[in-house]
């Protein structure tokens, strides 16, 4: 079961007819990667919808389900030790869980939202920058891809 203290903020984002939503994710689909895919599912969307959680500000989880593809990035791998949802997402990959000494390093697809103009290198760079949030990451995601105002509005971000 997951330790919804840790979780900071779990959303949503889907774009249907060229327009982004982005909706608070219930915390029963915060059980699994599974329950969360079935969860995604159920939003309209023509490009996938798209999950961004944040857990303890300090890792983010992204997941996006189009039809019956299940895409995932966690940027730092080493969180599958302290919380349940990154560690069935860790399972999902099929990767190696980290051993206690392993260093911090992102798991899955980095060009998760290439498509959408969030591309690996760029991804991979802002991973790396270790003095930004979760929140604040996510949030040059969502800006990226084109739903950063409803994004921050929802995390409770304001501009400088």
């Amino acid at each position: 079961m997951v330790d919804l203290l840790d979780v900071d903020f779990a959303f949503a984002a889907f774009r249907e007819d060229g327009e982004w939503d982005v909706q608070e994710i219930a915390d029963p689909a915060l059980q699994s990667v599974e329950t969360l895919a079935t969860g995604l599912r159920r939003f309209p969307s023509d490009s996938g919808a798209i999950a961004l959680i944040g857990f303890d500000e300090d890792v983010f989880l992204i997941v996006r389900v189009l039809g019956p593809q299940v895409r995932i990035l966690l940027s730092d791998i080493t969180a599958a030790d302290e919380w349940d949802l990154a560690r069935t997402a860790v399972e999902h990959l099929n990767l190696p869980f980290p051993e206690e000494d392993d260093d911090s390093a992102p798991a899955g697809d980095l060009d998760i939202l290439g498509d959408l103009g969030m591309h690996a290198i760029d991804m991979g760079v802002l991973i790396d920058d270790f003095d930004l949030y979760p929140d604040e990451m996510l949030s040059d995601i969502a800006t990226r891809i084109g739903f950063g105002p409803a994004f921050d509005d929802a995390v409770g971000l304001t501009s400088a």
